[in-house]
């Protein structure tokens, strides 16, 4: 079968790739967002004091970010190398046994290292995912179905949290079900087919999956490097102000009730909103870059709002957060932008490693954040939290105006 046929075939926006990459995409995220949800009770049931709590929990947290940086890079060079479908399932299958015995673990390296192994299977589930339906589907419609593919997958932040509620809190039993899940969907992907493309350059002598190629060549190299920056702001947005939305609150209003939790939860369901609606601005406006800005001014109109003295309430505080969430909704197109930026030989390695980058820039941001402003300039918590984000949204825009518009831009190519 040819790819325009395969296109044909797969032009509708709920068909087996999609869902699939879906459903991977859901895993990825109740797994990402389920240890920020049950890390008291989790870290204390290990070992961990109220004394060593920070300590403990942050060790844990980078160990699985490290593990997401490493297997970005791992499962994108695979997935070019090997193809689309043995990141789908390689990386399931590494997610769920990993998460089966997170559910088992007695100590706080046992945690950590459990962690690192599911940031690293978890790492493969996006860009494969996003690389495998922009590669189905025509290019009118590519937009629309990443967009639910990030809609549908963010919802699974939504999961773990009533997960742990309706567990009892039982956070081992909630890691249980992640690796549940993810045989379930390890199941539905025995019926996804490979892509057509990758199979066309399979053939062809081509490198593929090389990642320093993205380092070889200048022109390369800037768009990688922009394709990456201008996704900053989701996670400035998601891991700062959302996440310490109670330190703000306090800060801001006097509130010692707001529930951080809670407040990701509000967010993330805004998230998934954002993201499916995202596709079809994208299809009005015939462009993804013009989807991409407007998000970018309701980002900074909501950040704003959150800094100012509207924000006065815990109720005022949760909708804030919805609307931050909403506004940060292009994950979806910032991912596809970056899919579409580079070769058929190359694609899976880019797509699968600049959404982990820019989870991977979380550090960087926090240090800025915490280090930078608060321990060595002495900032008050508002004022680092405004400079910071300022400088995310400052870089973050110079990188979006020297970036390509992808919209229309034929995938059936290879890079040299």
């Amino acid at each position: 079968m040819n790819n325009e046929s395969e296109q044909k075939k797969s032009g509708s926006i709920f068909n087996i790739i999609v869902i699939v990459a879906a459903l991977g995409y859901f895993v990825d995220i109740y797994d990402l967002l389920l240890f920020t949800i049950v890390k008291a009770p989790s870290m204390k049931s290990v070992g961990s004091t109220d004394a060593t709590m920070l300590v403990d929990s942050t060790y844990v947290i980078n160990l699985q970010m490290v593990g997401l940086l490493l297997g970005g890079i791992i499962w994108g060079v695979l997935g070019d190398k090997r193809g689309r479908l043995s990141v789908l399932f390689g990386s399931i299958i590494l997610y769920s046994v990993a998460n089966f015995l997170t559910g088992y673990v007695q100590t706080v390296d046992q945690y950590a290292w459990c962690r690192f192994a599911a940031g690293l299977g978890l790492a493969g589930e996006l860009g494969a995912g996003i690389t495998l339906v922009s590669e189905h589907m025509p290019k009118y419609k590519r937009g629309i179905g990443t967009s639910m593919v990030a809609g549908i997958g963010l919802s699974g932040a939504i999961a773990a949290y009533f997960t742990f509620q309706f567990s009892d809190h039982d956070w081992r039993l909630c890691y249980k079900i992640g690796g549940g899940l993810g045989i379930v969907l390890l199941i539905l992907r025995i019926a996804v087919s490979e892509s057509g493309m990758f199979k066309q350059v399979k053939q062809l002598n081509v490198t593929r999956g090389n990642f320093f190629m993205f380092f070889s060549n200048a022109r390369r190299f800037k768009k990688y490097i922009f394709a990456i920056l201008i996704g900053l702001p989701t996670w400035y947005v998601v891991g700062i102000v959302v996440n310490q939305s109670d330190k703000f609150a306090g800060k801001l209003y006097g509130s010692t009730t707001i529930d951080s939790g809670r407040s990701i939860m509000f967010a993330y369901a805004a998230i998934a909103i954002g993201d499916i609606v995202v596709g079809f601005i994208c299809q009005l406006f015939k462009s993804r870059k013009k989807a991409l800005l407007l998000y970018y001014f309701l980002t900074a109109a909501s950040l704003i709002l959150f800094f100012s003295p509207f924000n006065n309430s815990d109720s005022r505080m949760y909708w804030i957060c919805a609307l931050l969430g909403f506004s940060t909704g292009f994950w979806a197109v910032f991912v596809t932008m970056g899919a579409e930026q580079f070769g058929t030989n190359l694609r899976a390695t880019a797509a699968t490693t600049i959404p982990n980058m820019v989870r991977g820039a979380l550090p960087l941001i926090n240090l800025m954040f915490l280090n930078l402003f608060q321990k060595d300039w002495q900032w008050p918590l508002i004022k680092s939290g405004i400079v910071t984000g300022i400088v995310v949204m400052i870089i973050t825009l110079i990188a979006f105006y020297f970036t390509e518009e992808t919209y229309h831009k034929d995938l059936n190519y290879v890079e040299s």
